[in-house]
């Protein structure tokens, strides 16, 4: 794409879009582009059209994966390109409900028991503690924490802040990975990152993304089912399980919308049918 990927890359940060948004839709710009070999600036309504055909009926893409590209194409072709009209027919892609993945408190200590290095066994551990999503246990600092009163302050989505307390264990060995795991990077890059990666910068959601796979397997726990935001969700789904309102649940997990924490009422709904289930099944 050349120059037009260098003007779309401009826009989105003029958009203030964040750096991980930036890099999908410029991403699916350039395969719409390489997919036809040619220039957006050349193409139109008709190949959007069948670009996104192409990713339903051949390469399967998921709704999620549709809705992205979507988003991509609009933008490129709305604000960079300046040509809407290309993609006002563009239909919204209807979501998939389904129902979060949960993981049982046995399967939790699994993954715990699997993890060898004291960095991966805090940041997992703060996460099912506090319900953390990954972006939000990646960028924590050490001002974050108030071991006094056993909170976490969180930055969540839109900047919006959070207090969440953690429990004794979790407190136990959060104060035990500031007095002996963590590096002491003190002049170098992000000195006040709870969790680093390599060279000293933030640890990435992808790098963290896969450890959680390698750590499922290793424990035995089908890594298909494992990620690292299944522990914000059972987080959620335990608590709910052991009697939390269903309001204290939506400030401890940040969401905006009480609607959005409902959706744990209905997995512990089936949680419960399958045990029930399979303590009595039908003869």
């Amino acid at each position: 794409m050349g120059q037009l990927r260098d003007q779309m890359e401009a826009d989105l940060k003029i958009g203030g879009y964040s750096p991980s948004t930036q890099k999908i839709y410029l991403l699916y710009a350039r395969h719409f582009a390489a997919h036809f070999m040619r220039s957006p600036a050349d193409l139109g309504a008709d190949d959007v059209r069948r670009f996104l055909l192409h990713l339903v009926q051949d390469k399967q893409a998921s709704r999620e994966t549709i809705r992205q590209v979507r988003s991509s194409l609009r933008f490129l072709y709305t604000v960079t390109l300046n040509r809407p009209v290309e993609i006002e027919w563009l239909p919204v892609p209807r979501k998939q409900k389904r129902l979060p993945v949960v993981l049982s408190g046995t399967e939790v200590a699994a993954l715990l028991d699997a993890v060898r290095a004291p960095k991966y066994r805090m940041i997992i551990t703060v996460m099912y503690a506090a319900g953390l999503r990954i972006s939000e246990a990646c960028t924590l600092q050490s001002e974050d924490i108030d071991s006094k009163r056993k909170v976490i302050r969180i930055r969540g989505k839109g900047d919006k802040e959070r207090l969440v307390p953690i429990g004794d264990e979790a407190q136990h060995w959060l104060q035990r990975y500031l007095a002996e795991a963590r590096p002491t990077l003190a002049g170098r890059r992000n000195p006040d990152a709870l969790f680093l990666g390599v060279r000293g910068q933030v640890l990435s959601r992808q790098h963290f993304w896969l450890t959680v796979k390698r750590l499922a397997a290793r424990a035995g726990i089908d890594p298909v089912r494992v990620s690292p935001h299944g522990l914000r969700h059972s987080f959620a789904t335990h608590l709910l399980n052991h009697g939390a309102d269903l309001r204290a649940l939506q400030m401890l997990l940040g969401h905006a919308s009480l609607s959005t924490t409902q959706i744990y009422t209905q997995v512990a709904r089936e949680r419960l049918k399958r045990l029930h289930q399979a303590h009595h099944p039908r003869g």
